[in-house]
C-alpha cells in the first residue's frame, strides 16, 4: 500500500468530532482534470436518463447538467453496445468544449465494465452483482465455500483493476443496500454491516492489487440505514489504514419536498459529522433539478467553515470521551412520557401561529385542521399538528380539543379558562414560578447553558423540555445536551426547536431536515418545532411531517420508493409515480416502490410493502415486499392490478371525497 498518513482511530468513534464540525481527512483521488476528496470541495454530480445509444440526446442532457453544476456525470451501460458507445458521447462532448469527467454505471456486466473503463474517467461498480450472485436465495455458505466465491470474484474482478491502472480510471466500489449478495447475506444478513463487508472486500482486493484510485459508496432508500453504512465503514476503514472518499446518498429518495427532505436527512447527517467527499442527491425528477439541491447542501457547509474561522464555537475543542449511545443502531432514547409525548409515543409536532389570524378559524387548515362552519368542527388531517405556540396572543374562537394550545407564563396565568391550555417558560423561572400546570408545562433550556441539577429538580410527571441553540454547529450543540441527559439518566420528554431567520422555502427543507433529522436518526428527540418568520405555515407543517417521515420515527403518509431515471428505465419513471401516487396517496403507511427497470427492482427497493418494476417494453411485473406476484403485466393494466393486489392483503382503504 502507498504511504499515507492516516490515524488509526478517530476521535468522534466514527468521525473526527462530535462536538464541532470537522471534516474527515480522505485520500485525494483523480478523476479527469476534477480531483476527489483530501482538502477538495466536496463535488456534485448526478446521472443522465437518456437512452445511452442516444448519443445526440446524451450529449445534450450532459451539457444541461454540467451547467446546472454537475462536476461529474454518470452515465448507465448495461451491455457492451452501450460501454463502447460511451466513446462517441465523449468525442461528441469534447468537441463542443466540454472536459467534464464521465462516469460508467455498471450493473452485471463485467465485459460491459472493462470496455467503459478504457474510454472514460471513472467507473462505479456494484459489488452485490459485479461477479456475484444475486438470486435472493437463501444459500448456507460454509467458511471454505464461501472462501471459495471470494476468488472467483478476485479472478474475475482482476481483469477490471488491471485496466482502471493501465488507463488511469479511477473507480467507485457502490454498495446498495437492497442489492447484496446471496453470499453476503448469508453471514450478515440485509445489514449496514453487510453493506459495509460487501464493499470491503472489493477494496482489499483493490489493494491487494495496488491500486487506490477508489471512492466508496454506502446507499440505501431507508436514510437510517445508510447513516449507519456509512458510519460503520468510516470505522471499518480507519482500523485497516484507508480513507478513501466518500460518495453519499439516498437512493431511490423521491421527487418534489418527499425527495428533498429524505435526501438532506440522510447525506446532511453524514456531513454534519464531516463525511463525505461527493454527493448525488436521487429525485424522481430531470438530473439536471437534482445538482442545485445537492449544491446547496454542500455550500452550507463551506460557509459554515467560514463563520466558524472567525469564532470562539470555532475554537472549542470538547471532545465525547465514551458514547452514551451507539451510533450504528437504532434506539430510542428512553423517556418518561408526560401527556402522551415521549415513551413510547410517536414525536409530536408543534407549530408557531402567534402571527396568524386568530379570529379566523379557517388558518388552522394549513396546520391539519379543516374547520366546518356549518357544522362548527373541525375534520383531522394525518398531517395534523399536536401542539400550538400562541404567545401572548388570545383566538376568538375554539380550537380543536385534541389540540394543545401553549402560552407564554404570564398570559397562561391569566386565562380563566385553562382546559388544554399549558404555559412555555425558561428553565431559569421554573423555581420562582409558583403555580405550574398540573399536567403539562414545556421547559425552554439552551444547549449551550444548561445545568444538569436544575434539569433534574423539574417534576418529571409534568414537564417536556424545549430544547433551543443559536450556535452554528447546532446539531451538535443539541447531540451533546441529549448525551448529557443521558450520563445523568434524566429521563424528560424533549421538543427539538431550531429557529430559522431570513431563509427560503428551498433551504429551509434541506437545513431543518439535516438539523432535526441527524438527531431524529440517533434516536433524540420527542418532537419537532421549527420557526421561520419568512416561509408558509403550511410548509413548515409539511416539513415537520416530512422529517419525521424520512426518520421512520412518524409515518403520516405512503412513501414512495422511486429511482431516478436513468438509460435502462423502461418508462416513463416521472409520469409514472405520478400516476400510482394520485390513486394511492391516501394509504397511510404503505410503502411502494416504482423502478424503472430489473438493476432497480426488488433489490433497491429493500423495504417496500409492493413494488412495481419495469421489466421489458411496455411490461410490469408487480411484487409483495421482495415476492414477485404477477410477471409482464401490460402497463395498461399494471395500477390495476396493483391496487387489487393492495386489495387482497386488506390493506386499501377507499379515498374519501375530497382527498
Amino acid at each position: 500500500m502507498e504511504e499515507v498518513s492516516i490515524q488509526k482511530e478517530l476521535k468522534g468513534g466514527y468521525c473526527n468530532s462530535l462536538t464541532q464540525h470537522s471534516r474527515f481527512l480522505t485520500r485525494e483521488v483523480q478523476i479527469g482534470d476534477i480531483p476527489m476528496g483530501g482538502l477538495n470541495p466536496i463535488r456534485i454530480q448526478s446521472m443522465t436518463t437518456t437512452d445511452t445509444m442516444d448519443t445526440l440526446g446524451t450529449v445534450e442532457q450532459t451539457i444541461r447538467m454540467v451547467h446546472s453544476g454537475c462536476e461529474y456525470v454518470r452515465i448507465t451501460a448495461p451491455s457492451m453496445k452501450e460501454a463502447e458507445n460511451l466513446a462517441n458521447i465523449k468525442k461528441e462532448l469534447r468537441m463542443r468544449g466540454y472536459t467534464v469527467p464521465l462516469v460508467a454505471d455498471i450493473h452485471f456486466t463485467p465485459n460491459a465494465a472493462e470496455a467503459a473503463a478504457r474510454i472514460v474517467e471513472k467507473v462505479r461498480v456494484n459489488p452485490g452483482n459485479y461477479a456475484d450472485k444475486k438470486r435472493f436465495e437463501n444459500i448456507e455458505y460454509t467458511q471454505q465455500a464461501y472462501q471459495a466465491e471470494l476468488e472467483r470474484i478476485y479472478k474475475k474482478f482482476t481483469p477490471l483493476v488491471k485496466i482502471c491502472k493501465e488507463y488511469g480510471t479511477a473507480m467507485r466500489i457502490g454498495t446498495n443496500h437492497g442489492s447484496l449478495s446471496d453470499r453476503i447475506m448469508s453471514h450478515y444478513g440485509d445489514t449496514p454491516r453487510g453493506m459495509v463487508e460487501s464493499a470491503m472486500e472489493f477494496i482489499r482486493m483493490c489493494e491487494d492489487l495496488n491500486y487506490f484510485n477508489l471512492v466508496i459508496s454506502m446507499k440505501a432508500s431507508n436514510t437510517q440505514v445508510m447513516v449507519q453504512a456509512y458510519r460503520l465503514l468510516v470505522e471499518t476503514m480507519v482500523k485497516e489504514g484507508m480513507n478513501y472518499p466518500l460518495h453519499l446518498g439516498v437512493t431511490e429518495a423521491g421527487d418534489g419536498e418527499d425527495g428533498r427532505i429524505k435526501s438532506a436527512v440522510g447525506i446532511g447527517t453524514l456531513l454534519e459529522d464531516g463525511l463525505g467527499d461527493t454527493i448525488r442527491v436521487s429525485l424522481t425528477e430531470d438530473p439536471e433539478f437534482e445538482a442545485p439541491v445537492a449544491k446547496a447542501l454542500a455550500l452550507r457547509y463551506e460557509k459554515r467553515a467560514l463563520l466558524l474561522s472567525g469564532s470562539e464555537e470555532g475554537n472549542q475543542r470538547i471532545e465525547v470521551k465514551t458514547l452514551p449511545y451507539n451510533p450504528f443502531e437504532y434506539n430510542r432514547r428512553h423517556t418518561t412520557p408526560v401527556q402522551h409525548i415521549g415513551g413510547h409515543f410517536h414525536p409530536v409536532v408543534m407549530l408557531d401561529v402567534s402571527a396568524q389570524n386568530l379570529k379566523d378559524p379557517f388558518f388552522l387548515q394549513v396546520a391539519g385542521y379543516k374547520y366546518s362552519a356549518g357544522l362548527d368542527k373541525y375534520n383531522m388531517a394525518d398531517q395534523a399538528c399536536d401542539l400550538v405556540y400562541l404567545g401572548d396572543a388570545l383566538p376568538s374562537f375554539s380550537f380543536p380539543g385534541n389540540l394543545k394550545q401553549v402560552y407564554n407564563y404570564q398570559t397562561w396565568l391569566g386565562l380563566k379558562d385553562k382546559t388544554n391550555c399549558h404555559p412555555i417558560f425558561p428553565i431559569k423561572d421554573y423555581t420562582t414560578n409558583n403555580l405550574k400546570d398540573s399536567t403539562l408545562n414545556l421547559v425552554c433550556v439552551d444547549a449551550s447553558d444548561f445545568n444538569v441539577v436544575q434539569l433534574k429538580a423539574l417534576d418529571p410527571v409534568s414537564s417536556i423540555l424545549v430544547l433551543e441553540t443559536s450556535a452554528i454547529n447546532g446539531m451538535a450543540e443539541q447531540r451533546l445536551f441529549f448525551m448529557a441527559l443521558l450520563n445523568a439518566g434524566i429521563t424528560l420528554p424533549v421538543i427539538i426547536k431550531r429557529v430559522y431567520k431570513e431563509i427560503t422555502a428551498d433551504d429551509l427543507m434541506l437545513y431543518a431536515a439535516t438539523d432535526l433529522g441527524a438527531l431524529l436518526t440517533d434516536g433524540f428527540g420527542d418532537g419537532v418545532w421549527i420557526e421561520a418568520r419568512t416561509v408558509d405555515l403550511s410548509l413548515l407543517n409539511a416539513t415537520s411531517f416530512g422529517i419525521l417521515q424520512a426518520t421512520r420515527t412518524r409515518i403520516s403518509k405512503t412513501e414512495y420508493i422511486s429511482c431516478p431515471s436513468c438509460g435502462r428505465t423502461l418508462f416513463d419513471l416521472q409520469e409514472t409515480t405520478q400516476l400510482i401516487r394520485s390513486r394511492t396517496d391516501h394509504l397511510k403507511g404503505i410503502k411502494i416502490g416504482i423502478m424503472g427497470c430489473i438493476v432497480n427492482g426488488p433489490g433497491e427497493m429493500a423495504d417496500a410493502d409492493y413494488g412495481y418494476v419495469g421489466t421489458g417494453p411496455d411490461k410490469i411485473t408487480l411484487y409483495r415486499g421482495k415476492e414477485v406476484v404477477k410477471k409482464n403485466v401490460h402497463a395498461n393494466y399494471a395500477l390495476d392490478d396493483l391496487i387489487e393486489l393492495i386489495k387482497e392483503d386488506g390493506n386499501w382503504i377507499e379515498k374519501e371525497l375530497g382527498d
